[in-house]
């Protein structure tokens, strides 16, 4: 099934540190596959394999899990011990502050905070929901384009998610900062409300969330470890929201049988989902998004696919994705990232092909180009 694509603004900002640090970051957008030109086109994106490879390199080159953004560097390991620690707790709630004490111990680690109601009131009918809030307080100087703040957010909730084996609802989001160009994806990227240039950083849930046993061992956090920082950056459906619902049917869709696919209707996805088009379409408002929208997202991330990673021929990659014409398909590409499949394709091949050459160099040879 296909993976959702990155904003090629978030490839800007996780390479920052590295380039302040002197490290030459042409190779490591080779090695993961990303045209060096595309970082000039505002509607360029990435697939998630490529944005995973490119980061799995930034933590090597800067041997620093915060790639150089943060105000001192975090050995490579120091995210894997504190999870270690976080196993041994009876439920969520002791988890996180575990996690908070551990990063605390350390003079350039995070500052984050855990806010819990003080006691849930009641009344004669039920209780009143409170909200638990993890906020992000470090001031994060290099971190320009807030893009460490934001992964300190998504990969702490996703973290929450893993440990109890349970999808946790965020409530609403805000960050201390202006929105960026790409905010329309922030809806998406959290399930929940946005606000930007708020007073600080921070995303609430549930605060009975905080309460959920800790469920995975550490068989487990081995093999989460071996595949971050994809699983992490990812949205896993454990107890999903209505949108991916929504998504995860239509990739389906896209992904079944030969030929030509038919996307369903929202009348169709309803019926499945056993609600009416109408409470449908509420639903996927209250998350940010809707039918359509979803709908343009998954067509757009299989097609950046099918051209990075494949060879099939763009007249019938346009057939599988659903449009009827060459046209169609070439007018919706540009729209979603500036530019022709063809050139999309070529700009890729070109990047395999250097890398391809690369690896087939001997040491000496390589020494040779480097002067």
């Amino acid at each position: 099934m296909a993976s959702r694509t990155v904003s090629v603004h978030h490839v800007r900002a996780a390479l920052r540190g590295a380039r302040r640090l002197g490290v030459d970051t042409v190779p490591l957008l080779q090695r993961a596959r990303i045209p060096p030109l595309l970082l000039a086109d505002d509607h360029g994106r990435v697939t998630a394999e490529q944005f995973t490879r490119l980061v799995r390199g930034l933590y090597r080159a800067t041997d620093d899990e915060f790639l150089g953004l943060g105000t001192g560097p975090s050995r490579r390991g120091t995210f894997a011990m504190m999870c270690y620690a976080c196993l041994g707790c009876r439920d969520l709630g002791a988890a996180l502050r575990r996690g908070i004490r551990f990063y605390g111990l350390f003079p350039h680690g995070p500052d984050l905070a855990l806010e819990t109601p003080v006691a849930p009131r009641t009344d004669a009918c039920r209780a009143t929901r409170h909200d638990a809030v993890l906020v992000v307080r470090s001031d994060l100087t290099h971190d320009e384009d807030h893009f460490l703040s934001e992964c300190l957010v998504v990969i702490w909730h996703r973290l929450s998610n893993w440990l109890i084996g349970r999808r946790i609802p965020l409530r609403w989001a805000e960050f201390a900062y202006p929105a960026p160009s790409c905010h329309a994806e922030y809806d998406l990227l959290f399930g929940c409300p946005v606000r930007f240039g708020a007073h600080r950083t921070r995303v609430g849930f549930d605060a009975r969330w905080l309460a959920s046993p800790v469920v995975r061992d550490e068989a487990a956090l081995e093999r989460l470890l071996r595949r971050a920082p994809a699983d992490l950056l990812s949205r896993r459906d454990y107890g999903t929201t209505v949108a991916e619902q929504v998504r995860r049917t239509l990739v389906r869709a896209l992904c079944g049988g030969a030929g030509a696919a038919r996307l369903p209707e929202v009348a169709e996805v309803a019926a499945r989902l056993a609600v009416s088009p109408a409470t449908l379409g509420r639903r996927l408002q209250r998350e940010g998004t809707s039918y359509r929208l979803l709908k343009d997202a998954v067509r757009r991330d299989a097609a950046i696919a099918g051209l990075t990673q494949g060879s099939e021929p763009i007249a019938e990659l346009a057939a599988r994705l659903g449009f009827s014409e060459d046209t169609a398909f070439h007018r919706a590409f540009r729209r979603w990232t500036g530019t022709t499949p063809g050139a999309y394709r070529l700009s890729a091949t070109v990047t395999r092909e250097r890398e391809r050459r690369g690896a087939c160099r001997t040491p000496g040879e390589a020494r040779g180009q480097q002067r």
